[in-house]
């Protein structure tokens, strides 16, 4: 395309906005929209699988041995779990060290209490474990039923309901935004069809004439894609910006006023946020401006 033609489409572009000002501002305000709400979402759905991870990550099966298997045994069934490919990594808990967190934990350390009672003696003598973390805790069914499998292995305590209320957590949340912001997309792609439609009939006469002289359908079908385009560059970019300053005065809000809220959760930073969300949201905002005015002149240019 010549520079002349591409100067010619982008003038017409801003012209064809400006000329039909409420109703580009209709298809802005509803892109805005859609796209502020997928910001909120994103950065929501984002902050809850940092926290999932963090959970994971924290998430351990624990697997016990038979009554009066050795230590050499032990040490053979610790090569055969690090063998399991979903197997991080494993960690060694011996009686006396079990004992040790259990009087730290029940008795808050009170060793000269715990000693009047027991003596000398280790209730959790038979108590020996392994502490297994795990790659992915999605597949932690399976990998528990492997180490089931290994002989010696008496009792594997796993945290499988935690896991599952995890992930169905997850793909709610995943789900629900999918379906508001397809909801929305459909929505900004009407309001913009009808938005180049009007432009059309505005320039029903000017377009039959440039035709008739020879125009391309491409010539005239370039500005109104351009119009599309910029309605959905406009209507991306604004929500970042509103998401940007937004998000971060609600977290410093929250993390302020609400220690248990900050003990809790930790947010996952803005410029996280704005560097995943920017590339989506202006490729859904350029996308959704094109295709409407692609579709929408496709249909009525045919002069």
């Amino acid at each position: 395309m010549k520079i002349s033609t591409l100067k010619y489409s982008f003038k017409q572009g801003f012209i064809n906005i400006r000329r039909n000002l409420l109703f580009s501002l209709a298809s802005i305000g509803t892109i805005i929209a859609c796209l502020f709400l997928f910001g909120i979402f994103y950065s929501i759905v984002l902050n809850m699988q940092n926290e999932v991870k963090t959970i994971e990550d924290t998430l351990t099966i624990t697997v016990f041995f038979d009554e009066g298997t050795g230590e050499e045994r032990i040490a053979e069934i610790g090569n055969e779990l690090k063998s399991i490919a979903n197997v991080d990594k494993i960690d060694y808990i011996s009686a006396d060290k079990a004992w040790k967190g259990y009087i730290e934990d029940v008795y808050n350390g009170d060793t000269e209490y715990v000693h009047s009672i027991f003596g000398d003696d280790n209730p959790l003598e038979n108590a020996s474990s392994y502490e297994v973390k795990l790659k992915d805790i999605k597949i932690q069914e399976d990998t528990v039923k492997s180490i089931m499998a290994i002989p010696d292995v008496r009792k594997v305590n796993s945290s499988e309901g935690t896991a599952n209320s995890l992930n169905s957590i997850n793909h709610l949340v995943g789900y629900a935004s999918i379906g508001v912001i397809v909801i929305l997309l459909f929505v900004s792609l009407f309001l913009i069809s009808n938005t180049i439609t009007i432009g059309i009939s505005v320039r029903k006469e000017e377009i039959a004439i440039m035709k008739l002289i020879g125009a391309k359908d491409s010539f005239v079908r370039t500005p109104f894609l351009v119009e599309g385009v910029m309605i959905g560059l406009i209507g991306s970019v604004i929500p970042i910006g509103i998401i940007y300053f937004m998000y971060d005065a609600v977290v410093n809000y929250l993390t302020e006023h609400f220690n248990v809220v900050a003990n809790l959760i930790n947010f996952v930073s803005v410029d996280t946020v704005i560097k995943g969300m920017t590339p989506i949201a202006l490729g859904m905002g350029i996308g959704i401006g094109f295709l409407g005015s692609f579709i929408t002149t496709y249909r009525h240019l045919r002069v």
